[in-house]
């Protein structure tokens, strides 16, 4: 199940990165859709070795077992929303906080 969330939020984040090219380059909308590429390909890769050890039962998993996968989907897909914030704050796109620094000293 993380897998499958962590795929959507990669193709979500990609679309919004491609229909909104010039704006979302300037918000780094590209770091947050390689970031959740990136944990799809570790997913998958997990996923094939559980399905290398386990075979076709690894299909068929108990309800509580995709219960904890799909809280760990949802928990990489927050964490990679508060890097990528982390990031946005950091570089500081339109200058916000560069200007609440600069009333402050006035």
């Amino acid at each position: 199940m993380a897998l499958v969330i962590t795929i959507f939020a990669a193709i979500i984040s990609t679309v919004v990165w491609y229909v909104g090219a010039p704006i979302t380059r300037k918000f780094y909308v590209g770091i947050l859709a390689l970031m959740y590429w990136g944990a799809s390909i570790m997913w998958l890769a997990d996923a094939i070795m559980d399905y290398s050890e386990v075979g076709i039962k690894y299909f068929t998993p108990p309800a509580r077992d995709m219960l904890n996968d799909t809280y760990l989907g949802v928990s990489i897909i927050a964490l990679g929303l508060i890097i990528w914030l982390v990031i946005l704050l950091v570089k500081d796109p339109k200058g916000v906080i560069r200007k609440m620094s600069e009333d402050e000293e006035e």
